[in-house]
């Protein structure tokens, strides 16, 4: 079975690369263009992993990790910011809006999905088999 992740991303351009990297590597991506339709997604389809922009129309990103961590069936989902913002501090400040991880734009092809894979809850368990 493909792990599904969620990709909350208003760039078309940013969506395209890292769907495309992602299905190429067996995930099943689903996009949401802004972050209310991505809450209202997480919600839906229960993703083993959401990769978010910070950089949102109507809504950030932090505000977007704050309100899916307040969903109690999304709150040990791992959430992933992709973002441009890379100034120093701005990784706490989505650590502590509640991401797990940081990533930053533009992301590497070659590496993006490996900077993932940590974050997918099957990582753990066949990290264990090993």
């Amino acid at each position: 079975m493909k792990n599904t992740i969620l990709l909350i991303e208003d760039n078309e351009q940013n969506c395209y690369l890292m769907t495309f990297l992602l299905e190429s590597h067996n995930f099943s991506v689903v996009v949401a263009m802004d972050g209310h339709s991505g809450t209202r997604l997480a919600e839906q389809i229960k993703p083993d992993l959401i990769l978010l922009d910070i950089q949102l129309p109507a809504t950030d990103g932090y505000a977007v990790a704050m309100a899916l961590r307040n969903i109690t069936s999304l709150q040990h989902t791992p959430i992933v910011a992709v973002t441009s913002y890379a100034m120093v501090g701005d990784r706490e400040k989505c650590l502590a809006a509640g991401c797990n991880g940081y990533i930053e734009k533009p992301i590497n092809p070659e590496t993006f999905v490996g900077e993932i894979l940590p974050f997918m809850p099957s990582a753990a368990s066949s990290e264990s088999t090993t």
